[in-house]
């Protein structure tokens, strides 16, 4: 970038002067037998394991065992109620309503414009090329002043291709905001994480999951990876509890099993290619973009009668033909071998 990062500069006023609150145990530090501190229920939880008090506000135990498995200094994580958490903070922490906004690359991820919404943030929309990878003419054209978050999904979601990693990293060099790139389904890619490259942009955050290849989606944990400041950025607007305890519980238990996901990790790859070219045999399908996620985007002759014909069998997939650069598009996450087969034979059947 042609001048420092500066953190304190993007800030809003209000959460640079911020004070957040405070719990009870946060105002002591050393071990403690008698907890009567903080309302809670003295007598324990109606359940075998004790809910009654309290979870560690910021995580620690699970953040030093995902710091392990992820390769990146717990510090420099923050742990969400799923990664929309984290993407409302960053409108909530840099972006003045009515003021600021952001740049978007449709097709993406339709949370990052939800947000926006809500924050009453403006956004512009910067539509990636034919080839769903990012316009770096456009993306500068649309930047001004006022512009504080650029938002890169990869692999793209719904597309499924991964944004080449030299033109994300020309962004990172040359914008004075933050690049918030999200690699929900970076487990199912052969790409390195941008969560390497931390020390190296001071103004990149990186989220990921784990509702995807961990298969805990009902958990609902997100992740953000990014500078301290950064982090404490997100710490300070938080609410005090915002993981549960019961989450945390399971998860730990879960990221024992790493084996099991690198194992269906692999399954999930194996099945992606054999759905391809089991689609690919039907005239109805006209092209698959290739993908590095868990689902392909497949553009074939009337999407809305596939679609409808699917459900009336029980067969959900998701109809992304309206959306620009999708057109004529389903989007199929990759099922069990089982569910990738009659899915198959259904579509066999369709008479369009």
């Amino acid at each position: 970038m042609d001048t420092p990062f500066n953190l304190t500069k993007l800030l809003r006023e209000n959460i640079k002067n911020l004070v957040p609150y405070s719990s009870a145990r946060d105002e002591f530090k050393g071990e403690a037998s008698i907890l009567i501190d903080a309302n809670e229920n003295a007598f324990g939880s109606p359940l075998a394991h004790n809910y009654n008090r309290y979870p560690d506000p910021l995580q620690h135990q699970l953040k030093h065992k995902l710091a392990h498995i992820k390769g990146v200094p717990a510090e420099n994580m923050f742990l969400g109620n799923g990664s929309d958490e984290a993407i409302d903070i960053l409108f909530r922490a840099f972006c003045r309503p009515g003021v600021d906004n952001v740049i978007l690359v449709p097709p993406t991820y339709g949370m990052y414009e939800v947000s926006a919404n809500i924050n009453d943030v403006a956004f512009r929309k910067v539509n990636l090329t034919k080839e769903y990878q990012l316009d770096l003419e456009g993306i500068e054209n649309a930047v001004d002043e006022h512009t504080k978050l650029i938002f890169i999904c990869s692999p793209n979601n719904p597309t499924g291709n991964t944004i080449n990693r030299h033109d994300i990293e020309t962004i990172l060099n040359n914008f004075d905001g933050l690049v918030v790139v999200d690699e929900a389904y970076i487990n199912f890619s052969q790409t390195k994480s941008f969560t390497q490259e931390l020390a190296e942009y001071q103004n990149l955050v990186v989220l990921q999951t784990l509702s995807k290849a961990w298969g805990l989606a009902a958990l609902r944990l997100g992740m953000a990876f990014a500078s301290t400041e950064i982090i404490s950025v997100f710490n300070k607007i938080k609410p005090p509890y915002n993981i549960n305890q019961a989450t945390q519980d399971i998860v730990l238990e879960a990221l024992d099993q790493v084996d099991q996901v690198n194992g269906w990790i692999k399954q999930t790859v194996v099945e992606r290619e054999k759905l391809v070219q089991g689609l690919y045999k039907l005239d109805m399908v006209q092209h698959i973009t290739p993908s590095d996620a868990n689902f392909i985007l497949v553009k074939m002759n009337d999407p809305r009668a596939v679609y409808a014909y699917l459900v009336s069998h029980g067969i959900i997939v998701r109809d992304r033909s309206k959306v620009e650069l999708c057109e004529g598009c389903l989007r199929i996450t990759i099922g069990t071998p089982e569910e990738n087969r009659i899915l198959l034979e259904k579509l066999t059947t369709i008479n369009i």
